[in-house]
């Protein structure tokens, strides 16, 4: 069974402010957790658009949402595919829409999956299981300074350069199958003192890896500004980050948006082409309460931002 803990779940739902007859999108489906309140919340003239790009995921989730079918249409799809696929049904009006960032618990839980430092299986860690790159692509193939660039940049690793020389080292001799595999690696190639604090040894650079085989930064940050566009005047985008690079990736398009042009004094009203098209509904991000972390211990690296369309959305605004 697909069960999935929905992070910040009360929280993000009252931050989208829902209309029981509007449109919303969840970006990530997943478990449908959020799905499931966002759906309870609609009226028959309600829709929510469900995207997950994994497809056991996205089978759970339609027998969980069973009996909200009537109100829900399911895209298997990136949700960087966003305005095409709302083109491709016609929707034009969307009210709200949910980012959640986490990977599913199933998918790390699942050892088949790869995802897991955890758990031994094959090196492979796609969310979209019809995908072509594998973590088993970029560890054997990759050049040295490939795995050097992405261990810094997606895993904030500091011993990058000694992990992608001790894998270049180790699949010379033999080609690296498994997460364990890896696992041992990662553990030879950085020193003992510094694998005894921090956490688990491979923790970034599985991160890392997960990162680079679903192009997630670069997924997220054309989906965002999508989102930015579709959704409608006195609509809300909420997104739950759970890393620094993501967070700190939705925290500047937010401020971005949110922050009038500079205007010449003295001006008596400030000209529309000058006006932001967002406003923050949270100055601050909204992290997991005490009862929450009891729950969930991953829900303490989680952030939920909000922000509210209040001007249509102007490219120039947004490029100059």
């Amino acid at each position: 069974m697909f069960e999935h803990y929905s992070v910040l779940r009360d929280e993000s739902i009252k931050g989208l402010a829902i209309k029981e007859n509007g449109t919303y999108i969840d970006c990530t489906l997943g478990g449908g957790g959020h799905s499931e309140q966002i759906a309870s919340k609609l009226s028959e003239e309600g829709l929510l658009i469900a995207f997950d790009q994994d497809q056991d995921a996205l089978e759970a989730a339609k027998q969980r949402l069973e009996k909200y079918q009537d109100r829900i249409l399911f895209i298997h799809a990136n949700f960087r595919e966003m305005e095409e696929k709302l083109r491709e049904h016609r929707i034009e009006h969307v009210d709200g829409i949910l980012f959640d960032l986490g990977v599913s618990s199933p998918q790390l839980d699942r050892g088949d999956r790869g995802f897991s430092y955890q758990q031994d299986a094959r090196l492979d860690m796609r969310m979209n299981q019809s995908a072509e790159l594998t973590a088993y692509d970029i560890v054997n193939n990759w050049s040295y300074n490939q795995l050097v660039s992405i261990f810094f940049r997606y895993g904030e690793e500091k011993f990058s350069k000694q992990i992608a020389r001790k894998i270049e080292e180790s699949r010379n001799i033999k080609t690296i199958e498994t997460t364990y595999e890896l696992v041992e690696i990662i553990k030879d190639a950085i020193p003992a003192p510094a694998r005894r604090k921090g956490g688990h040894p491979a923790k970034r650079i599985f991160q890392a890896l997960r990162i680079a085989v679903n192009d997630e930064l670069e997924a997220f940050n054309s989906a965002i500004y999508q989102a930015a566009k579709v959704v409608d005047i006195e609509g809300r985008i909420a997104v739950i980050t759970f890393h620094s690079l993501e967070d700190r990736l939705c925290k500047q398009a937010f401020k971005k948006w949110s922050t009038p042009k500079p205007t010449p004094r003295n001006l008596p009203i400030i000209p529309k082409e000058f006006e932001a098209p967002f406003k923050l509904i949270t100055r601050k991000p909204i992290i997991a309460g005490n009862d929450e972390l009891e729950e969930n211990r991953r829900s303490r690296s989680a952030k939920l931002r909000v922000v509210e369309k209040v001007n249509p959305w102007n490219e120039e605004f947004i490029t100059s």
